[in-house]
């Protein structure tokens, strides 16, 4: 392992890696698995939840391109927030966002136990758990190229599998092929109970769920230190995210919920697994299991790849343990993968101890985490702009729209989802787990960071950028 303070993050993920990074985020666990808790919540109506927090998603999303191509950096929103609303914004933000990859990798590796119990019915679920730990954690370790191309290739076969699923639907759809007595029809999506199934109420309920499956697509930003053009393949991959919001998640639920009754779709396995069993194609059914299996595993990678980038920039300015710096000789921060395989196995006492109760709890917690980020990274970019002469703001290459209005009432919406957690007694523990851990981080930046940058007479976050990052600022 190379100590160098000269070792850089490589500049390896090329325009398609981050295409697929992207896609690789925006379709995971959350539309996999979690979809199925969202459809209960809310019935046929979640397709238009999935439609509302897909956009404030998309102005999250164009608030950090903004940034992020102005500035790219390993720090990305955690290094942003530390410039434009102080060192303890910053803090929070980056261990946050390192909470939130952690939360939601146990997500995707507990989804991922559920998968296999598909073929595997008596094996115990923690083994699936740890067996994955043990392969993408080691697979992380080797070049940022060994990570973008097995993201390529596994984003490649959810994208595929998923246009097929769609195409497979619709023709079901069309030809009126069913089984097992199960209706099938479009008139699925209002006639059990009308479109809005469990009334207004559901429909607003279902959003602490459906933010869930959003979370994770912030990576555009962190990838944005490691890509060989910032500047053209980040706003490519923001500007992607509506045709994937209203194809991956809206079109499909919508081909789900009209080929099997919505409540009918239960937590037991993945949705697109049990439509196709339900109406007796099950050779279809273990296809798309192989599917789900691989979208999980892509998952993981991705989060374990941008919980150590985050971890590595927020070394970089003096706001995490030095040891998290060490780069391996391809660039590769070793040590934050290793943190984070080994808080991962967590997950695997957690699938022992109760494998019934712990996807929805960890999604929920998973939630507030990621909203709370998605707030900073809308606060951060509207304090930078706020701050910007006309002169600065007309240099901007990647612009944010509506400004100011549109991250005004972004910023509203994400605050009533994190409102909403409290009126469920199963998701109101996150909002618990969410004030103790923002409660501890302020703690141990005033009794740890700040002390420390007294004592060494430096601000806590300099002025000129870090030894190591491998992107100079640009004003």
């Amino acid at each position: 392992m190379s100590t160098d303070k000269a070792a850089t993050l490589q500049r390896g993920l090329r325009s398609r890696h981050i295409r697929f990074i992207a896609l690789g985020s925006a379709i995971g666990t959350g539309l996999f698995y979690g979809s199925s808790e969202a459809i209960q919540a809310g019935g046929p109506a979640v397709l238009l939840a999935y439609l509302i927090g897909g956009a404030a998603v998309f102005l999250v999303l164009r608030s950090l391109g903004e940034m992020a191509v102005n500035h790219p950096c390993a720090g990305s929103f955690g290094e942003y927030a530390t410039r434009h609303l102080g060192p303890l914004a910053g803090f929070t933000t980056g261990w946050t966002y390192a909470f939130e990859m952690v939360i939601v990798c146990i997500a995707d590796i507990t989804a991922l136990g559920v998968y296999m119990g598909f073929w595997f019915p008596d094996v115990p679920r923690w083994i699936w758990v740890l067996a994955a730990i043990v392969v993408i954690g080691v697979l992380n370790l080797f070049s940022v190229k060994v990570f973008g191309e097995l993201e390529f290739w596994l984003s490649l076969v959810k994208v595929v599998a998923i246009c097929a699923m769609i195409v497979a639907g619709l023709a079901i759809l069309v030809l009126g092929i069913s089984g097992h007595g199960m209706h099938v029809g479009i008139s699925n999506l209002w006639s059990n109970g009308g479109f809005f199934a469990h009334g207004f109420q559901g429909f607003i309920m279902s959003f602490a769920v459906v933010m869930f499956a959003f979370g994770g697509t912030e990576i555009i930003g962190v990838t944005a230190g490691e890509a060989e053009d910032p500047e053209k393949t980040i706003p490519g991959a923001v500007n992607s995210i509506p045709l994937r919001i209203v194809l991956f998640y809206v079109l499909t639920l919508a081909v789900i919920m009209s080929l099997n009754p919505w409540q009918h779709i239960g937590s037991d396995g993945s949705p697109f697994v049990q439509i196709f069993t339900g109406i007796g194609l099950k050779a279809a059914a273990a296809v798309l299991n192989v599917v789900v299996v691989a979208a999980a595993l892509s998952a993981i990678n991705s989060d374990i790849f941008a919980a150590g980038r985050i971890m590595y920039g927020m070394a970089e300015r003096g706001q995490a343990p030095a040891v998290m710096r060490r780069l391996s000789r391809n660039g590769v921060p070793t040590m934050t993968v290793v943190i984070m395989i080994c808080a991962l196995l967590l997950g695997v006492v957690l699938n022992y101890t109760m494998p019934d109760k712990i996807f929805l709890i960890i999604s929920s917690i998973a939630t507030f985490a990621t909203v709370w980020v998605w707030l900073m990274i809308l606060a951060t970019q509207y304090a930078a702009r706020r701050k910007m002469t006309e002169e600065e703001t007309s240099r901007l290459a990647f612009k944010v729209p509506f400004w100011p209005y549109g991250q005004i009432i972004t910023m509203v919406f994400m605050t009533g989802v994190l409102v909403l957690l409290a009126f469920s007694a199963s998701t109101r523990i996150a909002l618990i787990v969410g004030a103790v851990w923002l409660a501890l981080l302020s703690v141990v930046h005033m009794v740890w960071l700040r002390p420390r940058s007294a004592a060494s007479g430096v601000a806590e976050f300099p002025t000129e950028e870090p030894a190591g990052n491998p992107v100079p600022a640009r004003d």
